[in-house]
């Protein structure tokens, strides 16, 4: 993985077992209801993950003593019995917004003046509703810069006790959950109304279920009317278990329904009090096989191989409902994601964000206010995928890999912020289109010996050599100049070019022999000077990585294009052998030629490959060196073959 981006190749299928890392929303809620509470809490499987480190950050600023065991993901947190003691900071919590609207209500109750800052997303996402519902019970929180949004300042303030409050539901469950654990630090009974409906009910279930494990037992009237009783006081419950991440979880079911399977994911399961395991439910109905236990969730694919359409409200899961829209692209039919208002105001806009980024692999897309279609490609195409610092985008797109359609994934390591090793998890289970790499001289036999091997195997053929003769000669039939790079690297990106045993195609025309000619030599060189070009056509080659496999010959195979192939062969000869080889395919053609020119050509042709800055023709060290000097072809592609199957 770069800073910049990940390229993920096509994937043949996905099959496996992964332990999941320990939730978000129950991580944060957990460390800030064991700093307010009564002892000492050993919190159990903590979310290593960058909001949880603002959580971890901001307690320990405010006066809250907390420990980690050695590398672990096991803390200790000693409670401060109340409000937090020290009565002033300056807090940055970046983008983590299960940790600034919980802290926002925690700190308006405790009687200090303090100022909450985060990156200029969060900063774009609401609070206004929450700041509203503090106001009510006498909180002075003010708003540093546009009303309605951080970042904050808060001031002391004169405490209303008891009594009614008012909070919308249908922006976002956090407000309510930072109401519901910050109130208990009043110490009198109040109740809380929610104004219209209640979105993403199955985290506030979270939040009331944590309080009671800390001793606040909250009433409820369905999910219009929630009461804290008088005196409640958190007391810690000793050790704590954070159960696996079901958010996270869905990207791995959704591979093994669609890459196959079967992909069990470890943490989540019948016992969770995380509503996301509901996802299982929404595979299901899309035709996955799944399966269920206490502690563990499985799934493959459909019998029929497909899944199916779907129009579901998934008001409940928003989270694991973007998993549904990338899983829409493997759908036999349009899908429709309802009810998903709430994504407009997570990390980015994520119903925009989805939209224009499923655009780019072909889908076509309807996004409205709170919904979502989403129409599958007959064919995927290859994309850079933007994730705007959202990581549930990043982990969500990585799925497109499983239709046989390289992706770039662009700024991954925004999945730090819950999954630092989700790409890490992703490749366990995945199975890449496998790569022979056949490198080697000019001349030294891996044209002839990648095409037999790919016919040997029934994988597909690619002759990298020919694709810089086939610019040229592509641009000299469109009227190309060769110094118009854009226009160039344009043409190359999307070459209609096929190889089929020897010959080369463009589109249905056989021109393996026109590619040969002068007037194609020296243009080749031409466009293979042009860095527009070149880029554009490592990109072409890694079009030609499909399943079932790809044999691709050239001189930085293993190197460039490839290098996680599979099995990397490096051949060689003399070059008085290659220059006997090259004289008689001349002949056999027709065409004179002359032993001492051949050799002289070679020589320098081998003294360049050797002084490239970029790629220089040389064994790589996991590359299998084959010497063709006295070996037959036959003898030649049995080596290869022999190397493969083992």
């Amino acid at each position: 993985m770069t800073m910049d981006f990940i390229d993920l190749p096509p994937m043949l299928d996905a099959t496996g077992q992964v332990r999941l890392p320990g939730s978000k929303s129950i991580s944060n809620r957990t460390l800030l209801l064991a700093a307010l509470a009564e002892g000492r809490t050993e919190i159990r499987d903590l979310l290593a993950s960058d909001d949880v480190e603002r959580m971890l950050d901001a307690l320990r600023t405010l006066g809250v003593s907390w420990a980690r065991e050695g590398d672990s993901d096991h803390y200790r947190v000693d409670g401060v019995a109340g409000p937090f003691p020290v009565k002033a900071a300056d807090l940055f919590l970046g983008n983590a917004g299960t940790a600034f609207r919980p802290l926002t209500a925690a700190l308006a109750l405790s009687g200090g003046e303090y100022r909450l800052t985060g990156v200029a997303r969060m900063h774009e996402r609401p609070i206004g509703d929450l700041v509203d519902g503090l106001r009510q019970v006498g909180a002075n929180v003010r708003y540093l810069g546009v009303e309605g949004f951080p970042p904050l300042h808060i001031l002391p303030a004169a405490i209303r006790p008891g009594g009614m409050l008012r909070v919308r539901g249908d922006v976002s469950s956090q407000f309510l959950t930072a109401l519901l654990m910050a109130l208990p630090l009043t110490g009198t009974q109040t109740t809380i109304e929610v104004v219209g409906e209640l979105i993403s009910k199955p985290y506030i279930s979270i939040t009331l279920d944590l309080m009671a494990r800390f001793g606040v037992e909250v009433q409820r009237e369905g999910w219009t009317r929630f009461t804290v009783p008088g005196g409640a006081r958190y007391r810690s419950p000793g050790t704590l278990f954070v159960e696996g991440d079901a958010s996270s979880a869905s990207y791995f079911l959704a591979a093994g329904a669609i890459g196959g399977g079967p992909v069990r994911v470890e943490g989540v399961g019948r016992s969770s009090i995380q509503g996301d395991v509901r996802f299982a439910e929404a595979l299901a109905e899309l035709g996955a096989r799944v399966d269920i236990g206490d502690n563990w969730i499985e799934a493959r694919a459909p019998e029929s191989g497909r899944l199916k359409a779907f129009d579901l409200d998934l008001n409940h899961i928003p989270d694991a409902a973007m998993t549904l829209a990338v899983a829409a692209l493997f759908a036999d039919g349009p899908c429709t994601l309802r009810n998903i208002a709430s994504w407009r105001v997570k990390e980015t806009d994520r119903i925009a964000a989805m939209a224009k980024e499923l655009r780019k692999v072909g889908a076509a897309v309807e996004e409205g206010a709170d919904f979502l279609r989403v129409t599958p490609p007959a064919k995927l195409v290859p994309a850079a995928i933007d994730t705007y610092d959202d990581h549930r985008m990043a982990m969500c797109f990585s799925l497109v890999s499983l239709g046989g359609c390289r992706v770039r994934i662009n700024e991954p390591k925004c999945v730090n912020k819950t999954f630092p090793t989700y790409f890490e998890c992703f490749a366990s289970i995945t199975r890449p289109v496998p790569v022979i790499a056949i490198d080697g001289p000019s001349a030294s036999g891996k044209g002839t010996v990648a095409a037999r091997v790919a016919a040997a195997l029934g994988y597909h053929y690619l002759d990298s050599g020919s694709l810089y003769r086939l610019v040229a000669l592509a641009a000299r039939r469109a009227e190309l100049s060769l110094d118009d790079e854009p226009a160039l690297a344009a043409l190359a990106a999307c070459l209609p070019a096929r190889f089929s045993a020897a010959r080369v195609m463009l589109d249905d025309e056989d021109v393996t022999d026109a590619i040969r000619s002068e007037t194609c030599s020296v243009g080749a060189s031409r466009v293979a000077a042009l860095p527009a070009v070149r880029a554009a056509l490592l990109g072409r080659q890694h079009d030609y990585r499909r399943a079932p496999g790809l044999v691709a010959e050239g001189r930085d195979m293993g190197s460039i294009v490839f290098p996680d192939a599979t099995v990397k062969i490096f051949l060689t000869a003399t070059v008085e052998a290659r220059a006997q080889r090259r004289y008689k395919q001349l002949m056999e053609k027709g065409m004179g030629a002359s032993m001492e020119s051949l050799l002289k050509d070679l020589h320098e042709r081998d003294a360049r490959d050797a002084a490239r800055t970029v790629a220089p023709l040389k064994k790589l060290p996991d590359a299998v060196l084959l010497d063709t000097t006295k070996v037959d072809v036959e003898q030649a592609v049995g080596f290869v073959l022999d190397r493969v199957r083992s």
